[in-house]
């Protein structure tokens, strides 16, 4: 097998990682498919430049790719200039307002609220398990700047589910 090979492997077996990575930044599962296949086509395609020996491997490497397809797509939005009402508008059609009333507030929602530098780095440290010298790589930040974000999530998470209570 050759070391192509070897990658798609790996790809393929990073496969339910890099969705939920991608669902925590995006929010939104549609979103996340999309920004999976994104990555992943770009990782097949430049494969080629992978070095094995970057800080934190291929998954870093895949992983950095979907967040940077994620950041592409946030501009992309941003010059579209978006004018057609958010999705979750429609959600709440029919129901009533006091369904939801006490209903606590999740983490994902929290986790929306967060800034996508803190989501990020979260999600690949907290949920993905990534040391945070791979994490740091992943998101290409020092790792003090990761450690920060971190910390500044974690403060920012604790009062958003205060707030819900």
């Amino acid at each position: 097998m050759n070391a192509t090979n070897d990658v798609r492997q790996r790809l393929s077996e990073l496969l339910p990682r890099l969705r939920r990575f991608a669902r925590g930044l995006t929010g939104d599962a549609h979103d996340a498919d999309d920004m999976v296949q994104i990555a992943l086509e770009r990782a097949l395609a430049r494969v080629a430049q992978f070095d094995p020996a970057q800080a934190g491997g291929l998954d870093a490497w895949v992983f950095g790719i979907v967040r940077n397809a994620w950041l592409d797509e946030i501009r992309a939005r941003q010059r579209r200039g978006r004018v057609m009402v958010p999705q979750e508008y429609g959600e709440q059609v029919g129901e009533s307002p006091f369904d939801g009333r006490n209903t606590a507030m999740s983490v994902e929602v929290a986790m929306a609220r967060l800034p996508e530098e803190q989501r990020a780095a979260v999600m690949l440290v907290l949920v993905e398990g990534f040391a945070y010298k791979d994490a740091a790589a992943a998101l290409e930040v020092p790792i003090g700047t990761l450690t920060s974000r971190l910390a500044r999530a974690r403060t920012a998470l604790q009062e958003i589910l205060r707030e819900g209570e």
